[in-house]
């Protein structure tokens, strides 16, 4: 989440400050956060603090310490949505999973620092299986101690040289025998490859999971995000660790807010036919998902907002990681296509990518659990909303290690080459508790997503006609 790479964007920073928001990562800008009602020695009840959880008004919960979030949030790196999402709860989970360095972050809290949990309350708030948290504490703490979120710098640059290389030979090849449709069809291919490729990989640098220092991180996340695919890291952040902070949570996931185009998971479905809202024919939606979601996403609704949250924000630093992209593009095409052409390339090439990153992206996440905030434990919530896709050389690649999505959303900063490692100890904590650990296999990954669109769409056609 930012909880969003978490606490702490640029703009004119005090050295402690700069230094907090690059073992952070993210965008935003920052002042000194205010101190929060009470003294550090006020005692609370669950109780109290659940009633902070307004936009004005916003405390949470740390390790049993309770801070007063208000003023910080709206200068939090990844906005104030991410850091919001725990106004009112215990955050203690969410802290751990973000930051690389909790200790490092802790001394930025002590400002915010208003008192503690009451020695009658228990650890956890609300209906949290305590067993399940102590659990899964104990298996992070185990994986630390096995080096599983020490990263092999290797492996990434490796995996940024196949990148690297793939842009060239489809360049190469336009340039050595011109640009006939055949050889310019070829081209797109190599680069939609490239493009997917590179997303993936901006992915490990925005968890901070590639390199041990935050700000290499940044950069790299930054070069691959910025100039290897015309986009923005800090909107990437902004959006992306809410996705992880409430995964499929309606109105905290902004993975989940399908501008009332589609209706997903069961209770959103029977609500809209209820209300008697029909701005699709949503019984229709698994056949028209094929002509305005994998096709339009990325060339479309992600380009356009893209766009103008780097212009609303003045982020004007991704801006230009963004533009030195399409600068290089057009005059490494333009000699061969025109800038017209160039431009029904990159549409193209944006087009085949969008497919890609949608039906992997889904097939992880859309035919589970999607419902309103139910306040679970971090492990009981990741594994409602995710499933696994079965491992192989190729599925790793195709997925950029998301086939192991369970693990990747317990576990945002860890490396994703540990993912195999760390899996069957996850399941084991599961199996214990009952928790359902879902694998699947690639095909039907992809069919339960167009399944569970006509499923939603069946269940608001009956809550419209009949309720």
């Amino acid at each position: 989440m930012p909880l969003t790479g978490p606490l702490c964007g640029p703009s004119r920073l005090r050295p402690q400050t700069a230094a907090c928001w690059e073992e952070m990562g993210g965008g935003g800008q920052l002042t000194e956060p205010g101190s929060g009602r009470g003294g550090i020695g006020n005692v609370y009840t669950w109780e109290e603090v659940q009633r902070h959880c307004h936009r004005n008004d916003q405390w949470l919960v740390i390790n049993r310490k309770v801070y007063n979030i208000t003023h910080w949030a709206k200068r939090h790196p990844g906005g104030f949505r991410v850091i919001s999402h725990y106004a009112g709860e215990d955050a203690t989970e969410a802290f751990a999973a973000f930051h690389p360095n909790p200790k490092f972050v802790q001394k930025f809290l002590k400002p915010l620092l208003i008192g503690e949990l009451a020695a009658s309350e228990p650890s956890q708030d609300r209906d949290k299986n305590a067993a399940i948290v102590q659990d899964f504490h104990s298996l992070r703490t185990h994986a630390e101690s096995q080096g599983l979120f020490r990263a092999q710098p290797l492996f990434f640059c490796l995996h940024l040289g196949h990148i690297l290389l793939l842009e060239v030979l489809a360049w190469l090849i336009i340039w050595s025998w011109g640009p006939s449709w055949t050889l310019t069809l070829l081209c797109s291919g190599i680069q939609a490859v490239a493009q997917s490729q590179a997303g993936w990989l901006q992915h490990d640098f925005g968890h901070l999971s590639a390199f041990k220092r935050s700000s290499w991180n940044h950069i790299f996340h930054k070069f691959v995000l910025g100039h290897l695919k015309g986009a923005s890291a800090n909107w990437w952040n902004h959006r992306h660790y809410q996705h992880h902070a409430k995964p499929n949570v309606f109105s905290k996931d902004p993975d989940v807010n399908m501008l009332h185009v589609f209706v997903v998971g069961e209770a959103q479905p029977v609500e809209y036919g209820i209300k008697k809202i029909k701005h699709m024919p949503y019984h229709h939606q698994h056949q028209y998902f094929f002509l305005i979601g994998p096709p339009l996403l990325i060339p479309v609704y992600f380009h356009v907002q893209i766009l103008r949250t780097m212009f609303s924000r003045r982020d004007w630093v991704d801006l230009a990681w963004s533009m030195s992209f399409y600068l290089r593009y057009f005059c490494s095409y333009a000699p061969f296509y025109g800038i017209f052409g160039c431009v029904v390339l990159i549409s193209f090439v944006r087009f085949l990518e969008s497919h890609w990153f949608v039906w992997v992206t889904q097939m992880n996440h859309l035919p589970m659990h999607i419902d309103h905030e139910r306040h679970q434990d971090w492990l009981t919530m990741q594994l409602s909303a995710t499933c696994n896709i079965e491992q192989s050389a190729f599925n790793d690649w195709f997925s950029g290690h998301l086939n192991f999505q369970i693990e990747h959303h317990l576990f945002p900063t860890m490396p994703r080459h540990n993912y195999h490692l760390v899996a069957p100890l996850v399941r084991a904590v599961c199996e214990k508790h009952e928790v359902p650990y879902n694998v699947k296999t690639l095909q039907q990954g992809l069919t339960d997503v167009v399944r569970s669109l006509k499923n939603s769409g069946e269940l608001w056609l009956d809550a419209y006609l009949h309720k």
